[in-house]
């Protein structure tokens, strides 16, 4: 081979070579960029999709009812569908709220009437829920998921806009320590750049999303089970008992008289009983315990 030729094919395979790891270089992943998430859901998907999700993972979420508290401005009510047509009037909630248990997952349809300063007029929003509580066993009641209805909600809603409220637990290492009543839970606004769903799951934990709009219910009967998201089923459940009511200028810890027991009887000390005796040496110690006085002696 001529020295020209075996040049020319030298330098052909160090351009291969070059260009392979180039390629090679090219296909190594890059550096996972810290603090973004993809978030696979948001708060405009339709609803039920991202309840339908949750059901797909693991978790004691299947066929559980999970416990809501409904509350709002003075003098609002709140009302359930049943088999795609809601209650009368006056079977609907009270002052203190509807109480009621969800299946997770599943998306409601809920009347709202009595809103301030608009007599007469309803909406008819939308409650998905898309996780659950895990309170201590028996006390589901207790701690329902709180859902309070400002009036400024209502209002924009009635206006002709779409107001979406997502609920989500606090994560106890960054949660504000403030107090809080059930009729009185926390809620701020979002930008418009950022989506609800996303926030709630970067300052907590979403369990549901709450819709507000302006549609009502049709009129055309074959409309009504999509309307009414199929009708799924729900538990009526009696609020919890109110908290004890506190004398003004006491705290909630009250200091009580020290009342000694006289039904504890006293301590027994050796000697005390005659069936005892008083010599440690004449008390048998088969195992070897405490101090070796004496072997015991047996009669016949």
């Amino acid at each position: 081979m001529s020295k020209p030729l075996q040049s020319i094919l030298l330098a052909v395979a160090a351009v291969a070579v070059w260009a392979t790891g180039g390629v090679a270089r090219a296909q190594q992943p890059g550096a996972v960029p810290q603090g973004n998430v993809h978030y696979l859901f948001n708060g405009q998907m339709p609803p039920g999709v991202v309840g339908a999700a949750r059901l797909q993972r693991r978790g004691a979420v299947q066929s559980y009812y999970q416990p809501v508290r409904f509350s709002g401005p003075a003098g609002v009510r709140f009302a359930m569908a049943e088999n795609g047509f809601f209650p009368p009037t006056d079977a609907e909630s009270d002052e203190h709220g509807l109480h009621c248990g969800l299946l997770v997952g599943a998306v409601y349809r809920f009347k709202v009437t009595g809103i301030p300063q608009e007599p007469g007029r309803e909406l008819f929003p939308t409650i998905e829920i898309i996780d659950r509580t895990y309170p201590p066993p028996g006390q589901a009641h207790r701690f329902p998921i709180p859902v309070n209805l400002e009036t400024v909600d209502l209002t924009d809603a009635l206006q002709g806009r779409m107001v979406t409220r997502v609920i989500y637990l606090e994560d106890p290492q960054t949660a504000l320590p403030l107090a809080e009543t059930p009729d009185t839970a926390r809620s701020f606004n979002v930008m418009t750049h950022q989506d609800p769903l996303q926030v709630a799951d970067q300052l907590g934990r979403p369990v549901a999303i709450l819709r507000i709009g302006s549609m009502s219910p049709p009129t055309e009967p074959a409309l009504r089970p999509q309307f009414f998201f199929g009708g799924p089923p729900w538990v009526a459940m009696q609020p919890p008992r109110s908290e004890a009511m506190v004398p003004a200028g006491e705290g909630v810890t009250i200091r009580t008289p020290h009342i000694p027991r006289d039904d504890v009887p006293a301590p027994m000390h050796p000697g005390a009983d005659p069936r005892v005796p008083t010599n440690p040496a004449s008390i048998a110690r088969p195992y070897g315990y405490g101090p070796a006085t004496m072997a015991p002696v047996y009669q016949r």
